[in-house]
């Protein structure tokens, strides 16, 4: 089956397995190295596991181009490509409260590129600020592992600097000033409902 992105280029499976992290650095540094997605994976397991919170990944929305009928019993897909997601990435509840965020990753070390996040990620972020959910990003920097939660809003006003001429990625500085650290633990992975009670649950 081919799998396609939506700009037509091929889905290779290779191009996910350079990203898996060496053996040698798993034993070394305690599973660092794992992407974004995977320690959030399981951190949302965790908290799931023990009702703490409900929050899942939403999945990448797949257009099927072709299917062959081999037997009248099963289909198989041919071909598909990956949809560009109209959303962020995670959402679900917590205290009663709608959780909703983004999560990127950048080997950038001193800046988040504001290219990383799409017009209509924003336009979702500014739609569940309205309805009053919780809403942010959450940035790992690959080259550091430091990972920070930047509410909704604050992206919101780089975003909005960014439209008005000005520049075109958050500095890590910003980051640092106007956002929340998340040490990377081991269970949970990384323990942003904590970032969560400090902020909104006052």
């Amino acid at each position: 089956m081919i799998f396609n992105y939506p700009n037509g280029k091929p889905y290779r499976k290779q191009e996910v397995q350079k990203k898996a992290p060496a053996k040698k650095k798993e034993i070394q540094y305690s599973n660092r190295g794992m992407t974004l997605e995977a320690d959030l994976n399981e951190t949302n397991e965790y908290y799931r596991e023990r009702g703490i919170a409900v929050i899942h990944k939403k999945p990448t929305p797949v257009q099927i181009v072709s299917v062959d009928y081999p037997k009248r019993s099963a289909a198989v897909i041919k071909e598909a490509y990956f949809k560009q997601a109209s959303t962020t990435d995670y959402n679900g509840v917590y205290k009663g409260k709608y959780i909703d965020f983004e999560a990127k990753e950048t080997r950038y070390t001193s800046s988040f590129p504001l290219q990383n996040i799409h017009e209509h990620q924003i336009s979702h972020m500014e739609a569940v600020m309205k309805q009053e959910g919780i809403c942010f990003l959450i940035i790992r920097f690959t080259n550091s592992e430091e990972i920070f939660l930047l509410d909704a809003k604050r992206v919101l006003e780089f975003w909005n600097r960014k439209e008005q001429g000005g520049r075109k990625s958050i500095a890590k500085s910003e980051i640092e000033t106007f956002g929340h650290q998340i040490p990377l633990g081991y269970q949970p992975r990384i323990d942003y409902i904590k970032i969560i009670d400090k902020l909104y649950f006052k």
